[in-house]
C-alpha cells in the first residue's frame, strides 16, 4: 500500500533493542510473577505489537478485547483475524445490551457529544462495566499506555501500582516510530484504520482522523477538553478509578 502506516512512522529510536529486551523482560516477569495476568487490547498498534510479543515468548497471557457495540468494521475485521491466529484465549467482552438499550432510548444515539458526562455514562455502560467483569480474579493487566501518547500520559511508569491490580505498560518508553518499527520488520497485522490517519482507535462516533501536527490522541473525543479525554480506564487513583 502506497503511504501505508508502516511507510510513514516506522523510525526506531536509537536504544529500540535495549527497549526492545526490557519490554520482553517485563512481560516474563509478569506472566511468571503476577498470574493470573491478562492483556486488554483495544486492537490499536501498540496492543498489537504487545500481543505479537507475547505469542513470540510463548508466554500464557490471555487477552481480551471490549467491543463496545460501536467500535468500526476495521477494528472488528481485526479482532477476527486475531482471535482466529492467536495461540492463546482471546476473550470479547460485551455490555449489557439492556442497560445500552435504556440508555440511548433516554439519551439519545448522539448523547456523547451533549455534556462530558453523558458521555462517560456511555463509557460506563459500554467499557467500565464489562472491564470489570474482564478483570475480575486477575492479579494484574497489561495495556499498551506510551508516555508519549499525551500529556495526561507522561507520566505513565512501567508498572503501576496505584490500583488494586499492578499494572503493566510494556511499551511506556517507546515512541510512534519504535512501535511501527516493531510492526514493520515482523510484519504484524494491524488495524487498517491506521493507513487513514487514525493513531488512536476507539469507538466510531468517539474517533476521528487526525490532521499534521495535531497529537495522537487529537482524534478522540475531539469535542472536549484536553484534560478530560480519558474513557476511565486508565484515570489516576484520584481520579476515582474503578477495578
Amino acid at each position: 500500500m502506497t503511504d501505508s502506516a508502516p511507510q510513514r512512522h516506522a523510525r526506531p529510536s536509537p536504544d529500540f533493542d535495549a527497549k526492545l529486551a526490557r519490554t520482553q523482560a517485563l512481560l516474563q516477569r509478569a506472566a511468571a510473577e503476577f498470574a493470573p495476568v491478562t492483556q486488554a487490547s483495544s486492537l490499536g498498534a501498540e496492543d498489537s505489537v504487545i500481543t505479537h510479543i507475547i505469542q513470540a515468548l510463548a508466554l500464557d497471557i490471555p487477552v481480551f478485547v471490549l467491543d463496545t457495540g460501536a467500535l468500526h468494521t476495521e477494528t472488528l475485521a481485526l479482532l477476527a483475524r486475531t482471535r482466529a491466529a492467536s495461540r492463546v484465549p482471546v476473550t470479547v467482552y460485551r455490555p449489557v445490551q439492556e442497560a445500552v438499550v435504556q440508555f440511548v432510548a433516554r439519551e439519545g444515539q448522539d448523547a456523547m457529544y451533549r455534556s462530558i458526562e453523558l458521555r462517560k455514562a456511555c463509557c460506563g455502560i459500554r467499557k467500565m462495566e464489562p472491564l470489570a467483569r474482564a478483570l475480575a480474579g486477575q492479579k494484574a493487566w497489561i495495556t499498551g499506555l506510551r508516555r508519549e501518547q499525551s500529556a495526561a500520559r507522561a507520566e505513565v511508569p512501567a508498572i503501576d501500582t496505584a490500583q488494586a491490580l499492578t499494572k503493566f505498560n510494556p511499551l511506556s518508553d517507546w515512541t510512534w516510530g519504535d512501535v511501527w518499527h516493531y510492526i514493520a520488520t515482523r510484519g504484524v497485522d494491524y488495524n487498517a484504520l491506521h493507513d487513514q490517519f487514525y493513531p488512536s482507535i476507539g469507538c466510531a462516533p468517539c474517533t476521528r482522523a487526525i490532521s499534521l501536527g495535531e497529537n495522537l490522541r487529537a482524534g478522540r473525543w475531539w469535542w472536549e477538553d484536553e484534560a478530560a479525554k480519558e474513557c476511565g480506564l486508565h484515570v489516576k487513583n484520584t481520579e476515582g478509578a474503578s477495578a
